[in-house]
């Protein structure tokens, strides 16, 4: 699956392969994101909403 994720370090939007998807916090204060790596194997992260992270099919 792709995904749009905003590259700190070359300050612009790349689009990258999602490779996983995590949850961060405590139950009833959740956050969801999608995580990738870019092609010199920087990580990328990039927080979702949980409708969008539970029909991703990683």
């Amino acid at each position: 699956m792709k995904a749009t994720f905003y590259d700190v370090k070359l300050r612009k939007k790349v689009d990258a392969d999602v490779t996983e998807k995590v949850k961060y916090g405590k139950a009833g204060n959740e956050r969801f994101a999608f995580k990738a790596k870019t092609s010199d194997g920087r990580n990328l992260t990039k927080f979702v909403s949980k409708k969008d992270w539970d029909a991703a099919s990683v």
